[in-house]
């Protein structure tokens, strides 16, 4: 007897088959979807439509690969080879595509629906030159991640999660702010033990951020014990899983607690799927795996005295971008060890004779400029150091949800929620001052003080001003800037522009990333933006 397989016939408008089916007493109604049991072969029927903005997500991921170094420098050395815009259609039977999935003996279910096919069309059709990409890379990946999850005894196909987590790009950074292969965020991967800080992110390295992903997914595993739900609260956390569950009464199959889950989580299993479908039959959709047109044999050094990137690449023959590439570990380009912590360096095989013959060149190649007095430092520009940032330690901490709203800038953040604008920074993986309306940004603050904080989402910009006591009197409109004795006082508070002819607000908004106009208005208090002079001076944005 065949065995036993979950089909999912997913349509919106229903065929006269499935009205036929809508006289069983077996079938109910899930908001606008129906699902049914069909109980003589134990096969269940559930009419659901794939979803174009999820599809989107995923599908960004994918197209991230296409600009990474790899893609650049090793993959495509003629990028005009491929066009990745070009629209296909899949016009494989659903028949065959059931029975290919039903011949793959995993520990993890696979059902089929129109959900899967869509992402498997993505992945061999649509996505065709990014997949083959990532099959090139998996034969590096992949031995990695199946020994440490052989270790913990876990399926070894949940390797594919990483296809649809990062599209196996090491320092990969989602939407949210999380990060690498297996895209933890700054709080799952304090919990779960991987160093976090202004020069290391262990989210960016292999052994460790898989070493930790397995032992999530165990603990996961533990907590529920369908892989489904597993793979679900891998994507959006526990919690959502829990309540999905307890808005459906107490279900546990994940299809029927599907759109009780966030949007993007409704994606995640079914790519997961079509992911493990594609990583075994590229050879049917002819997909040819990309090898790298250059050797990536490397190995591994250890190091113990601070080591800047640009001295490896100021003395071998190595691009500090390939240097990057292989060492993502390191935020900053710099590795931060020592003789009590030893940190290993990845180079290219070819070049480790040199590098160990002209060690001593490599770590005095302009020191003072990377490790003043030999003190480690975080640059902020060419010629001037700042002593290092330690992040604030989030244990014990109640993480917020913040959105970004139009005015808004780190700076202002940072101050409403009174935290350190670096923190803010590192917690969320921001480059300088560049937000985005809409952007989800995490904030950790006193567990006592969440209520408070909360609010500080649903409050008006002047609201928000005004509790931190920068509001502007409501009694009087606010004065233009003019340069006094007081400004100038301030000036080490602040960036400072001087206004040139043919300036206006817009224009030097511009030259600023994450400050729009408006931004500049509100901090100087202008109120005709056509009133700027030469010469004048304005403030752009607090110094952090």
């Amino acid at each position: 007897m065949k065995k036993l397989f979950r089909i999912l016939f997913i349509q919106l408008i229903l065929t006269s088959s499935a009205m036929t089916l809508l006289a069983n007493e077996n079938i109910r109604k899930l908001g606008q979807y129906v699902v049914t049991s069909i109980d003589t072969n134990s096969h269940q029927a559930i009419f659901i439509e794939p979803d174009e903005v999820i599809r989107g997500i995923f599908s960004e991921k994918l197209d991230s690969m296409v600009h990474s170094w790899y893609a650049s420098n090793i993959f495509l050395p003629d990028s005009s080879e491929f066009d990745f815009s070009i629209p296909h259609s899949m016009q494989i039977p659903d028949s065959v595509l059931i029975a290919r999935i039903e011949a793959l003996h995993t520990a993890v279910p696979l059902a089929y629906n129109k959900v899967v096919r869509d992402f498997i069309e993505m992945y061999t059709y649509r996505k065709r030159g990014q997949v083959e990409f990532m099959l090139g890379l998996s034969a590096f990946y992949f031995p990695i991640f199946e020994e440490i999850f052989d270790k913990y005894n876990m399926p070894l196909e949940l390797k594919y999660l990483a296809i649809i987590e990062s599209a196996l790009n090491p320092v990969a950074v989602s939407r949210a702010g999380a990060v690498g292969l297996w895209q933890f965020m700054l709080g799952t991967a304090k919990h779960i033990g991987l160093e976090v800080t202004t020069f290391i992110d262990e989210r960016r390295d292999v052994l460790r951020s898989t070493d930790a992903a397995a032992r999530y997914l165990k603990q996961l595993y533990d907590i529920y014990g369908d892989w489904h739900l597993v793979i679900a609260a891998y994507n959006c956390g526990p919690g959502n899983v829990n309540k999905a569950i307890r808005r459906n009464n107490g279900k546990t199959d994940y299809w029927q607690i599907y759109y009780a889950l966030p949007r993007e989580t409704r994606g995640y299993v079914p790519a997961y799927i079509a992911a493990t479908y594609v990583m075994n039959y590229y050879r049917e959709h002819q997909l040819v795996p990309r090898i790298p047109d250059m050797s990536l044999t490397t190995d591994t050094l250890m190091v113990s005295d601070y080591l800047h990137l640009n001295q490896i690449a100021g003395n071998l023959d190595i691009e500090l971008a390939a240097l990057r590439e292989l060492n993502p570990l390191y935020r900053r380009d710099i590795i931060p060890a020592t003789a009590e912590k030893p940190l290993p360096v990845r180079i290219p095989m070819e070049h480790i004779p040199q590098f160990i013959d002209k060690s001593e060149t490599i770590f005095s190649h302009n020191r003072d400029t990377y490790f003043p007095n030999n003190t480690l430092v975080t640059p902020r520009s060419s010629g001037s150091a700042a002593v290092a940032h330690i992040p604030m330690d989030i244990k014990g901490k109640a993480r917020i949800t913040y959105t970004v709203k139009s005015g808004d800038t780190p700076g202002h953040i940072a101050k409403w929620f009174n935290v350190p604008l670096n923190d803010l920074r590192d917690w969320n993986n921001l480059s300088r001052n560049l937000i985005r309306v809409g952007q989800k940004l995490s904030v950790y603050v006193p567990e006592e003080r969440k209520s408070h904080f909360e609010r500080i989402n649903l409050m008006s910009f002047s609201a928000k001003q005004e509790l931190i006591g920068q509001a502007a009197p409501a009694s009087q409109p606010p004065a233009p800037v003019t340069v006094s004795t007081s400004a100038i006082a301030e000036e080490g508070e602040y960036e400072y522009y001087t206004v040139k002819s043919g300036d206006n607000l817009w224009r030097i908004a511009q030259q600023y990333p994450g400050i729009s106009n408006e931004d500049l208005k509100r901090l100087n208090n202008i109120t005709d933006t056509g009133n700027l002079k030469v010469g004048q001076r304005i403030r752009i944005r607090p110094k952090t």
